[in-house]
């Protein structure tokens, strides 16, 4: 019996994207996922950046909230006993900058196999359910953004591509609160929300 917790990303459309979430390849990941997840920060948001053949990266300001305004330590560095999983389509990875730590809960869809990922940017999940809607959402119709932090490239849906709600499966299992970085070095990003 699989034990794995998921997460159903229900779509304003009516699709729905179903995550299994993967602990044991990047536990204080899950855990911070499960934390905003849990709370109701995902829900309603609308996704933020998708550049077509590399990922649906689902927000750039976490979430919107305050409170996912936190940053955690790289998964790797804190478990060094894991060998992290190759990131390629299907997979769900954390978001993050460099050595400041990974994005709380600011998860992207990989377009394409991205083997420069592997330790920086964990995967902590893989799609069970959705990938057509993930694919369409690659192909709907964006403007670019400006961006704070250069080289970057945002293309926001210029019809808004909203998850309507998140829905947590735990089966069963509690989750801590995830460890955050000491030294809270925020994104530029995020400063218009400070």
């Amino acid at each position: 019996m699989n034990t794995h917790p998921t997460a159903t990303l229900h779509m304003a459309n009516g699709s729905k994207i179903v995550i299994e979430l993967l602990p044991e390849a990047a536990p204080n990941t899950v855990n911070s996922f499960i934390y905003a997840a849990s709370r109701g920060f995902m829900d309603h948001h609308a996704i933020q950046r998708i550049v077509p053949g590399n990922w649906v990266d689902v927000t750039y300001q976490a979430f919107g909230h305050k409170e996912c305004q936190y940053l955690i330590p790289n998964e790797f560095e804190l478990h060094p006993e894991i060998e992290p999983l190759d990131s390629h389509p299907g997979c769900v990875c954390m978001g993050g900058y460099g050595e400041d730590g990974l994005a709380s809960c600011e998860f992207f869809f990989p377009l394409r196999d991205c083997p420069d990922h592997k330790g920086i940017y964990p995967v902590f999940g893989k799609v069970i359910e959705g990938m057509d809607e993930i694919r369409r959402l690659e192909k709907v119709k964006t403007r670019p953004v400006d961006f704070p932090i250069p080289g970057v490239e945002v293309n926001e849906p210029v019809e808004p591509e909203v998850i309507e709600k998140v829905e947590l499966d735990l089966k069963g299992q509690t989750y801590p609160e995830p460890i955050r970085m000491k030294v809270q070095n925020l994104p530029p990003c995020w400063t218009d929300m400070r």
